[in-house]
């Protein structure tokens, strides 16, 4: 039987599905408050229940001269006050075992992004905050073994998980979903959470940073929903061309709206 995670008043692994939601990484405060008040009216109009993320770094950028953030302490300061003056819960990447204490201290959701899913004792690390944790299944992993990195965060007596599916590495700089993660994970016990953005990356496929392909969002999310994901993650800004990252693989906030009111139409329908 599938285990639900609480985060906050939120319950993940029941319907609605979960939206998380927000840029991929701190450009500043206001811009930041800005797609979060944005996204909260969304989600409140729909009445999809939402976990704002953002990143305070992007350690794994492809280029040394690529754009990270503003760093932890001023990133968790800017999450703190979206918390503060929207009332929704936060999430973001952590990188290491001591940011993993720091940002638990102000963060509901620790994520470990998917180029560290066997990382052992960030795993451990995290679990031990007694948050809940969002896994992002490796590029390189197959939905099977996405077990042994849960099995290191239930290790700590810590059972407040999600996995989320974010595609699989395919030839280079291209990934593809095969849509059949989705149960098989949700076979482990836990929520799975669909990365519609990072999903449609091209890994370092833009001469030193990388693509994406936006026009297959919506579609991989319909997919999704149609196959029973118990959230849709998506990186959303302003103005996607602007982004300082990830902005090919971006939704515009305008477009957000249609969006999710047509995955709910779907779920519903279900």
């Amino acid at each position: 039987m599938q285990k639900e995670v609480t985060v906050g008043n939120i319950r993940i692994g029941r319907k609605p599905f979960v939206f998380i939601g927000g840029p991929c990484v701190i450009e500043g405060a206001d811009i930041t408050l800005r797609i979060a008040e944005g996204i909260k009216g969304i989600t409140a109009h729909l009445n999809i229940p939402f976990i704002f993320k953002c990143s305070y770094d992007k350690a794994n950028r492809t280029s040394v001269k690529s754009y990270r953030g503003l760093g932890i302490e001023e990133g968790l300061t800017i999450l703190s006050k979206v918390k503060e003056e929207f009332d929704v819960p936060v999430l973001t990447d952590i990188h290491s075992v001591h940011e993993a204490v720091m940002a638990a201290g102000v963060v509901d959701v620790l994520q470990i992004p998917a180029l560290l899913s066997r990382q052992t004792d960030l795993l451990v690390a995290c679990g031990n905050t007694g948050k809940p944790i969002n896994i992002k299944k490796g590029q390189f992993l197959s939905p099977h073994d996405i077990r042994y990195a849960i099995e290191k965060v239930e290790s700590t007596g810590n059972f407040q998980i999600m996995v989320t599916e974010r595609g699989t590495s395919f030839g280079y700089n291209t990934l593809i979903n095969d849509f059949r993660a989705i149960p098989i994970m949700q076979g482990f016990g836990y929520p799975v959470i669909f990365d519609a953005t990072h999903s449609v990356q091209k890994p370092g496929g833009a001469t030193g940073r990388s693509g994406g392909e936006p026009d297959f969002i919506f579609p991989l999310s319909k997919a999704a929903v149609a196959t029973g994901a118990d959230g849709i993650f998506m990186e959303v800004h302003t103005d996607p061309s602007k982004a300082l990252c990830d902005g090919e693989n971006s939704v515009a906030l305008a477009d957000l709206y249609r969006y999710l009111e047509v995955l709910k139409r779907i779920e519903e329908a279900l």
